[in-house]
């Protein structure tokens, strides 16, 4: 460029020369150009230093003492150090303050109106929760179904008030907004049971005070508080004795699960401790049988899983083995007509298994307890989950990758050997394209023929559907309609919504059945990418139709790798403002996670994590090999143990990435696992290894985003987030992004950012719109500059 500069620069010497006599003195003299102010500097958090040693190893770790949580000192010293940190990032991004206020509207614009879940039936009630205006928390309400056929879940009939006929048909449950002035105006609740006989409902309470889930049992016919049970540190809670008896489980003070207890009610007797785990590494837990005629206790370890039946009419009859397997496995039973069924991914003749089988045994049978298969294995027809109703099991599979839904009449023919799942003549619910994920929904009523799912999809919001396993159709109940900015009906015959009138019922009943897919609007393609071992990973991409520019789009790609979990790719409104803008949102589906078998969790977990950071490194290579994101402007996006794989991924090539943003990040494993502060489960160390274990401990120290941080190098602008209430802990964040800027070169354009919250984002909307709008401006400032 300077050859065409230096004519300019040249003529406009001469024309100064020129002017220079009719110029005006002062005027030069007082004129001072235009500086900018220098970028802030990052925080600097003392160092202290700290040896460890494991295995003949010794690692140093300065930022230790910012997990000292019982040092006086250390802690006054992490509040100064996230004040700093707070201040911070907000000078970095003030320059976006407008466009965080602008991506919020858009984004809160985009929720649904919708005040209530869609209430689901149980025996004569319906059940729902909604939000009374001006309140922060939810109520958990009821009304008999066969008054309220023409049921609108919110607004109407007000407050649970039927004008026409003068009654209140409403009942409500639970103020939440009441429970946050009992547990210091904070209300997060981990789990409710409603009793059988709709008398009672169970549910537990944090205290954030005393860090445990406090269970509460409140007489619904009186709406007051029961005197018993009261426990604390409570995990679980099922149902007996038809509603008179709540057997709950109770964790120690590390809060592993290990008593199980039982509480009749209306008694005055001490609750009975029915069992005792004390093992380290031995956890508990219960659920009934959905006909309620059994409660099933599971205990399970890093080397065996048991599963225990208690004859739900006598709690206190003891408990019976029905099922015992090596290793830690997933057991669910169910019973039907006389039979047991079991759900498993255990190994099967000693050999492990890649995907989950049905089993099924007699409940009463002579001798020692056979289980046989109910179905023959086929690959190309994965079961991911069952469901029982009196009359139908239904089944959601995995048919060639795709996700499908269908359902088999009960009961299945008595006979010795297993059937293919087509011999039995299944309903397969149509399903739109591009599904992501089913999830089963409240189905408590055992005896109902219709049984709620949610329907996730990339490129369309979650549908609620109703299938009705009588007559195989199904009824959309609420799905949110982004084109016209409305929440579809939720029950009955009668509709509301932002732009639509109650009473023009007859032109939403010709949509009624109709999916709000936005493919012709967004764009959802399924890419296979060839991993650094040869290995096929999936890549899903989603893009704008309109915006999409060869080889100059931005990009964001997701992955979590961990824990057998599926890779959530729901459609989430909020990235609607970065699709709209241009952005390409890719999936990365690595080894360690779900959707494709025990065998590809157990190929990217432990001594093999390195497979899942592999992976996504080579999906981010294909977006941009293919032209699919430009060069320069791709992020990474991880949740949770999703950002120990985006941090690892950095490490490896920290120029394949311009930005990253890493929610409540598990970032330094190795001193998490060896000293953990915070409570772990057995499937923690699993996924992770034992640092005991040298082989594991050599692992770990591998792909350990804290140990592993290149020096001398740029990194890609990165923002933090994590909260005070996370699992792995606030300091985890805050030790590697400090140890980041110590080891890594600064550039104030690719700033190392950390935020933070101090209440659980997921409870709020506002929270949810506000985090999500500085997480899109963070990366709309760094990929424009």
């Amino acid at each position: 460029m300077q050859h065409l500069l230096s004519p300019l620069r040249h003529n406009h010497r001469h024309l100064h020369h020129i002017l220079a006599p009719l110029t005006i003195p002062f005027a030069s003299a007082h004129y001072k150009p235009h500086k900018p102010p220098p970028p802030p500097k990052p925080p600097k958090p003392p160092q202290k230093a700290a040896t460890f040693t494991l295995h003949g190893q010794t690692w140093e770790d300065p930022y230790s003492w910012m997990s000292n949580l019982n040092d006086k000192v250390a802690m006054r010293h992490m509040d100064v150090y996230m004040e700093q940190e707070e201040k911070y990032t907000e000078a970095v991004l003030n320059d976006t303050v407008r466009l965080q206020s602008k991506l919020q509207s858009e984004m809160a614009s985009r929720m649904s109106s919708q005040l209530s879940t869609p209430p689901f039936r149980w025996g004569p009630w319906l059940y729902y929760r909604r939000v009374e205006e001006g309140k922060q928390y939810p109520v958990l309400c009821r009304r008999l179904a066969g008054l309220n056929d023409e049921f609108i879940s919110h607004k109407s009939p007000t407050a649970g008030f039927d004008f026409t006929s003068g009654k209140r048909i409403e009942q409500k449950l639970i103020d939440y907004n009441q429970e946050a002035e009992r547990f210091g105006g904070y209300a997060y609740e981990e789990l409710s049971e409603v009793s059988p006989d709709h008398r009672f409902i169970a549910y537990t309470m944090y205290d954030k005070d005393n860090d445990f889930f406090k269970l509460c049992v409140r007489d619904l016919n009186l709406g007051l508080l029961c005197g018993k049970p009261q426990a604390d540190w409570v995990s679980n809670v099922a149902w007996a004795k038809g509603g008179q008896a709540l057997l709950y489980v109770v964790t120690d003070q590390n809060k592993k699960p290990y008593r199980l207890y039982c509480s009749m009610l209306g008694s005055k007797d001490e609750d009975v401790m029915l069992l005792e785990e004390p093992g380290e590494d031995v956890h508990v837990s219960i659920r009934h049988t959905k006909d309620f005629q059994f409660v099933t206790v599971n205990i399970f370890s890093t080397t065996y899983s048991k599963v225990y039946l208690i004859n739900a009419a006598d709690p206190l009859s003891g408990l019976t083995l029905v099922w015992e397997c090596e290793a830690c496995a997933h057991c669910i039973i169910e019973h039907h007509q006389g039979y047991l069924y079991l759900f498993t991914n255990a190994d099967r003749g000693g050999q492990s298994v890649d995907f989950h089988y049905l089993l099924r045994s007699p409940l009463h049978s002579p001798g020692p307890r056979k289980w046989e298969n109910v179905f023959i294995d086929d690959k190309d027809l994965i079961i991911e989950d069952v469901d029982f109703s009196n009359s139908h099991l239904v089944l959601i599979i995995r048919e060639c990758g795709r996700f499908r839904l269908c359902s088999v009449a009960l009961p299945i023919a008595s006979s010795k050997d297993a059937v293919h799942l087509r011999e039995l003549y299944p309903n397969f619910l149509p399903l739109p394209e591009s599904v992501s994920q089913i999830s089963p929904g409240t189905n408590y009523d055992f005896y109902s023929s219709i049984m709620r799912f949610t329907i996730s999809s990339p490129v369309m919001p979650d549908a609620v559907v109703d299938y009705n396993l009588s007559d195989g159709k199904r009824e959309i109940i609420q799905q949110h309609n982004l084109l016209q900015e409305r929440t579809r009906v939720l029950y009955g015959t009668a509709s509301a919504g932002m732009n639509i009138s109650v009473h023009n019922t007859e032109a939403n009943a010709e949509n009624s059945n109709s999916w709000n897919d936005l493919s012709d609007f967004y764009a959802c393609e399924q890419h296979e990418v060839i991993s650094s071992d040869g290995v096929t990973v999936p890549l899903t991409v989603v893009y704008s139709h309109k915006r999409k520019k060869g080889g100059q789009n931005p990009g964001l790609l997701h992955g979590h790798g961990a824990y057998g979990e599926l890779l959530d790719k729901r459609w989430r409104s909020e990235l609607k403002s970065l699709l709209d803008r241009g952005w390409v949102i890719a999936y990365a589906d690595v080894r360690g996670g779900g959707g494709r078998g025990k065998r590809w969790h157990e190929d990217g977990q432990r001594t093999k994590k390195h497979n899942s950071v592999n992976d996504y490194i080579s999906c981010a290579k294909f977006l941009l090999e293919n032209e699919i994101v430009h060069q320069n402007k791709l992020a990474g996006w991880g949740y949770s143990a999703g950002g120990l794989l985006v941090a690892s991924a950095i490490n490896c090539c920290p120029d394949l990435f311009r930005a990253a943003v890493l929610k409540v990040p598990f970032l330094d494993p190795v001193n998490t696992l060896f000293n953990p502060i915070l409570p772990l489960t057995p499937v923690d160390y699993e996924e992770f290894g034992y640092p005991g274990d040298i082989e594991d401990f050599e692992g770990i120290r591998k792909f350990s985003p804290y140990e592993n941080i290149q020096k001398g190098v740029l990194y890609p602008a990165v923002l933090v987030s994590s909260s005070f209430n996370t699992r792995f802990g606030v300091w985890e964040a805050a030790k590697w992004v400090a140890r980041v800027r110590d080891h890594t070169i600064y550039n104030p354009d690719h700033p190392i950012l950390l935020n933070l919250t101090t209440d659980i984002v997921e409870e709020n909307r506002y929270l949810q719109c506000k985090e999500s709008a500085l997480e899109a401006a963070f990366l709309l400032k760094i990929i424009d500059s």
